[in-house]
């Protein structure tokens, strides 16, 4: 009943940005959280940062001060601006939004950071 579309991933060289959009529509009656994920090769799946409904905002220690995460509420959009990226940011990220009826993937997008 919920879709997400991410968009944004691609190749960065070390010390770019990038940016990742993700845009949820259909049936949604309250959003609890949006985040972002992201798993690299040989590695489990890890919480990049998440926005609460409030908009408190919390970060992984690894992104911390080089992440933003943002959103835009009358457009179901969260985004997130990544800053002075590094090779070790490589990975597929994954939006995640938490509804009261549960939780929704997007459909990942990749981030390539190369030196």
């Amino acid at each position: 009943q919920v879709q997400l579309v991410e968009s944004g991933g691609g190749l960065v060289q070390a010390g770019g940005s990038l940016r990742l959009s993700c845009a949820a529509s259909g049936s949604i009656f309250s959003i609890n959280a949006m985040g972002w994920y992201r798993q690299a090769p040989g590695k489990q799946r890890e919480l990049v940062a998440v926005i609460e409904g409030g908009g408190v905002t919390n970060y992984a220690g690894s992104v911390k001060g080089r992440f933003t995460i943002s959103r835009d509420s009358a457009k179901n959009t969260v985004y997130l601006q990544m800053n002075s990226l590094k090779p070790e940011d490589t990975a597929v990220y994954y939006c995640n939004v938490a509804t009261i009826y549960g939780a929704y993937w997007g459909q990942g997008t990749q981030v390539t950071v190369f030196q």
